[in-house]
């Protein structure tokens, strides 16, 4: 089992740290260094012991009895039981080595231990055996944060043979979460047996974007020893969401795959896997309700993007909708912010908090900023910023949230902030080169970017790049077309920028600039031109939500895929709005609570909507064999734009 370290493993001091005759304790208690390091040079030099550990490797140890049944149910039992008919002074110690037995005393007496990758595994038996559970939750918490894909799956295995029912589950979580690297990297998933991979790939928790990785991950295990193995084939198959799989990968790789073809018992649930894909077709033609099949229900997603606020239908609102990436649906949230609606603002996330900062209310610029908890569901007030600020730019770096420009209702800002949720204040920093409201900023190799904006007279082109280290905003390359409600983002290892308004109309087009070049290129154009919408990185896809399009505010959303390097419509939100922000919360422990709930109703839910498309379809082309509108008609019928930065 590979437990390479990731992080040290010394313990986290909760004492107060100006002393220093105080010394960290498991628990946050705390004891006098002093006294403790005496007793330990008392131990070494065999200075008022009272008894002796005797090892099978010959080691012998004389120690402090009071001392080891402070920290040892084991020794505690030992010492102190009524059963004997003498006290045990001289203990010969089986199953125990000597530098384990040095590692466990200097804990007992000095509340330290050196954790480290070659001997975290026997040191967690040796305390589990001896019953020093301060040194079990080292080991635990030191090969929790040593999870990688190569290692987790013998981490929990360990932790199972060893009844850590945290740190197994814990490992569980980490494998199916980070499934698709695991199933590329691990050796040890292939050595599990039917009964453990069974689970593992039928839990609805596991994060895979394509039920192909899952596919893939069955035939390699097979592989790895066909003869006994290539007989699971239909156990496995039953735990594939078949179904989801594309209709030409599915016919090319799997209906007719020897495993598959070879095994009669495969006919029925390749059967049943065309039937579906056949019936996706004829979906209108149902009569009553059609159920989603277990073979299509689509896994739980581990990253849940949130939509917050905006303007729409000629004011702001506070309108929360989460998408769930697997169902592919936004889902109407209503833990809306009690205080009141707000756009044009920025949104942060650290940990599970949302920090909604600055923004508009069709009346007040803010600098007020509000913080929403997504596992209690509280909203609660958080410091102001020391500026007003409409049009905001915010990023997140190193859980620093910095507010960046904007528009004070008077003026627009070169100032920009950095909040510290643990000091809950917010702190100025240098001051960018140039004004901007109604720009976009993002975090990439511990810098922030700012692109775009309104100064008061252009939409601008410019660009320019924070470094927290020196405290300085350098300009870089200007971008190729002038954006102000323009969006950007990092994504892998660039600053992709798109859409925005040129100062004549609104854009689809994008460019994306590469730091180590200082340079600006192409990326292919949107669907739909937008300025004023959010975007987020989800499912390694850039998501582009919403917006205002020159004449409407809209509900539309597309995202693209570098590896394709394609746009691609995705599903509406509900409801019409641009000056929205988004941002993603990953391994939220009450996931279910943001996901679409009726699963099992996806089918139904896709046949209405194709239905009521065929009926709006209909009504349209009669209305185009009528007479056209006048133009005064359409001004009734398109929506009040949203308003622009003045």
């Amino acid at each position: 089992m590979d437990t390479e370290p990731t992080t040290s493993n010394k313990k986290n001091e909760k004492c107060n740290t100006n002393n220093p005759r105080l010394i960290a304790e498991s628990g946050g208690r705390c004891m006098s260094t002093q006294a403790m390091q005496s007793l330990y040079n008392f131990r070494q030099n065999n200075l008022l012991c009272d008894a002796i550990l005797r090892l099978e490797d010959g080691g012998v140890f004389p120690i402090h009895r009071a001392i080891l049944s402070a920290c040892s149910a084991y020794f505690r039992t030992l010492f102190t039981t009524t059963l004997h008919s003498r006290e045990k002074t001289d203990i010969l110690l089986p199953g125990v080595t000597s530098p384990m037995m040095n590692l466990l005393l200097e804990y007992a007496y000095l509340r330290s231990v050196d954790v480290n990758h070659e001997n975290v595994c026997e040191l967690l038996i040796t305390a589990d055996y001896l019953g020093i559970v301060g040194v079990l939750d080292l080991c635990c918490e030191y090969l929790r944060e040593s999870l990688t894909p190569e290692n987790c799956i013998g981490v929990m295995r360990f932790a199972r043979q060893h009844f850590c029912k945290k740190l197994e589950n814990d490992a569980y979580r980490f494998t199916i979460g980070h499934f698709v690297e695991v199933s590329q990297r691990s050796e040890e998933i292939l050595q599990l047996s039917i009964d453990e991979l069974k689970p593992l790939v039928g839990t609805d928790e596991l994060n895979v974007k394509s039920e192909q990785t899952v596919w893939e991950l069955v035939l390699k295990w097979i592989n790895y020893d066909p003869e006994p193995r290539k007989y699971y084939i239909v156990d496995l198959m039953r735990n594939i969401r078949l179904g989801l799989l594309d209709t030409q990968f599915f016919l090319e790789n799997v209906k007719d795959h020897p495993y598959v073809v070879g095994n009669d018992a495969c006919r029925p649930i390749i059967i049943e896997t065309l039937k579906f894909l056949y019936d996706l077709e004829m979906i209108t033609q149902k009569d009553g309700e059609v159920p989603t099949p277990e073979i299509a229900r689509p896994r739980v997603p581990h990253e849940i993007l949130f939509a917050i606020g905006g303007w729409s239908g000629g004011s702001p609102t506070n309108y929360i909708e989460t998408y769930d990436t697997r169902a592919d649906r936004w889902i109407p949230i209503e833990e809306t912010d009690p205080t009141g609606p707000r756009a044009y603002h920025g949104l942060a996330v650290v940990g599970f908090d949302i920090y909604v900062i600055g923004g508009f209310d069709g009346v007040d610029y803010f600098n007020s900023c509000r913080c929403f908890n997504a596992v209690t569901k509280v909203w609660r007030e958080v410091a102001p910023m020391n500026v007003r600020r409409c049009y905001v730019s915010v990023a997140v770096l190193n859980d620093l949230v910095y507010a960046m420009g904007g528009y004070d209702g008077y003026h627009r800002q070169k100032t920009a902030e950095r909040y510290n949720y643990k000091t809950n204040q917010w702190s100025l920093i240098a001051s960018m080169n140039v004004q901007r409201s109604d720009a976009s900023a993002t975090a990439l190799n511990d810098k922030i970017y700012i692109t775009g904006g309104f100064d008061g007279h252009d939409c601008m082109n410019t660009a320019e790049v924070y470094d927290p280290s020196i405290n300085q905003w350098t300009m870089i390359t200007a971008m190729r077309s002038r954006r102000s409600g323009v969006s950007c983002i990092s994504y892998h290892g660039c600053v992709y920028v798109i859409g925005g308004f040129n100062g004549i109309s609104r854009m689809c087009s994008g460019e994306k600039y590469k730091p180590s070049t200082n340079s600006w290129s192409h990326i292919p154009d949107m669907y739909n031109p937008r300025s004023n919408f959010a975007i987020e990185v989800i499912d390694d896809m850039i998501f582009a939500i919403g917006g205002f399009n020159g004449v409407t505010t809209t509900y539309q959303v597309e995202c693209y895929d570098e590896k394709t390097n394609e746009w691609y419509e995705a599903t509406d939100m509900n409801i019409c709005r641009s000056a929205l922000s988004a941002c993603v919360i990953m391994g939220l422990p009450n996931v279910y609570d943001y996901i679409h709930k009726h699963r099992e109703r996806l089918m139904e839910e896709k046949r209405q909507k194709l239905l009521a498309h065929e009926v709006r379809r209909g009504q349209h082309q009669l209305q185009d064999q009528q007479q056209p509108r006048h133009a005064s008609q359409l001004n009734q019928i398109i929506p009040t734009p949203p308003p622009l930065p003045r």
